[in-house]
């Protein structure tokens, strides 16, 4: 590879790295990491001890036998296990992930955005009004310099069509 292929490639690079979306992007994976530790810490404990006032503590010991004799936990157990405790357990870490991302990131920030939008269009339409009004007033003023200049022309006779003068019949 030449120099300048090896240039063009570190710039091609560098160019897709400093676009917008990498960066939000790598944001928001840390952010995400993050935040799931909260959401563990949330289902452990809280959801796991209200689920523990009607059964055991631990959702990951909720299954069910589907071909037995089912025995014993981990490694030595003996039968076929559906495990749907865990399942339930990381259904329900996905629905408060989901809520609290929803709630606290996604929602205001499309209210903030519509406001926002809200604003300029608003600022948007004052311009158009003010533009047209202004216009609208300039159409006046000439129009009433127009009959002005046409009732002083009249009243006295003097420069009728064609008849000289500096005005518009004139030279």
């Amino acid at each position: 590879m030449s120099d300048r292929e090896k240039t063009s490639v570190l710039q091609g690079f560098k160019a897709f790295l400093m676009r917008g979306n990498v960066v939000d992007l790598a944001v928001a994976v840390v952010i995400g990491a993050a935040f799931t530790n909260i959401v563990n810490a949330v289902v452990k404990g809280v959801i796991n001890p209200l689920v523990g006032a009607f059964g055991t503590k631990d959702l990951d010991s909720y299954s069910s036998c589907l071909k037995g004799p089912c025995e014993g936990t981990g490694d030595a157990a003996t039968g076929v296990r559906i495990l749907w405790g865990s399942v339930l357990g990381s259904t329900l870490q996905f629905v408060i992930t989901a809520a609290v991302v929803y709630f606290l990131m996604v929602l205001p920030m499309a209210k903030y955005l519509a406001r926002v939008e809200a604003r300029r269009k608003a600022k948007e339409g004052t311009h158009e009004v003010i533009e047209i009004t202004e216009l609208e007033v300039l159409k006046e003023i000439r129009d009433t310099l127009v009959a002005q200049r046409d009732a002083a022309h009249g009243a006295s006779g003097q420069y009728g069509p064609g008849q000289g003068g500096t005005g518009p019949g004139g030279r």
